[in-house]
């Protein structure tokens, strides 16, 4: 069972059903019990960076999804993702959940802004699982982008400036882009990123 965050923020019935399109079921949660039984945790969210953050603090939702995080495989979505990094400058400088090294910042293009629309996918060689949809094309709308080290990019675009689009830090996963609303290819890699991201916490757990 997958569990998506509740708090007020996010995309998630376009979430949900993604996720039972691939054959999850799914709960929206902000409960500690509920999340226990759920094999993977999704944060969704859209908005902005401090608007999100306020709710998760506002809700007391930090420490438990820090220690979610620690133990299950966590993926953050859209601002979801952003909210991985340790810090973001929309509308200030606000603290993020730091679970992924860096920070989140406006995109700096000559391109118009928010970046909507279809972008191919350049996938990392560093992590095969992706291969396949190198290339591919997905959805995105945001004015915002993650900057971290390349050992944490899945995946990247261009749009005047690389942007990550996937990013991974052991069992902890952010897509950029809607999935949901990227047709075949963002369930094929939202599947994608289910399995590397238990993958990762499975080996992580037996050492």
């Amino acid at each position: 069972m997958i569990a998506i965050v509740d708090y007020g923020v996010g995309n998630v019935a376009s979430v949900a059903n993604a996720c039972k399109q691939l054959g999850y079921e799914t709960i929206l949660t902000d409960k500690k019990e509920e999340f226990e039984q759920a094999t993977h945790i999704i944060l969704p969210g859209v908005g902005s960076f401090r608007a999100a953050m306020e709710e998760i603090n506002k809700r007391d939702l930090r420490e438990l999804l820090l220690d979610l995080a620690a133990r299950k495989p966590f993926i953050g979505i859209c601002v979801g993702m952003q909210l991985l990094f340790e810090k973001g400058f929309e509308h200030g400088e606000t603290e993020g959940l730091g679970l992924i090294p860096g920070t989140v910042d406006k995109i700096e293009t000559k391109h118009l802004l928010p970046h909507i629309g279809w972008n191919a996918l350049e996938v990392s060689e560093s992590f095969p699982t992706y291969t396949e949809q190198n290339g591919k094309h997905v959805y995105f709308v945001h004015s915002y982008q993650a900057n971290t080290p390349n050992e944490y990019i899945v995946a990247s675009t261009e749009y005047g400036t690389q942007i990550p689009a996937i990013v991974q830090n052991g069992n902890i996963c952010g897509i950029q882009f809607h999935p949901e609303k990227s047709e075949k290819v963002g369930q094929l890699l939202l599947q994608s990123v289910f399995e590397s991201s238990q993958k990762a916490y499975s080996k992580e757990e037996s050492i």
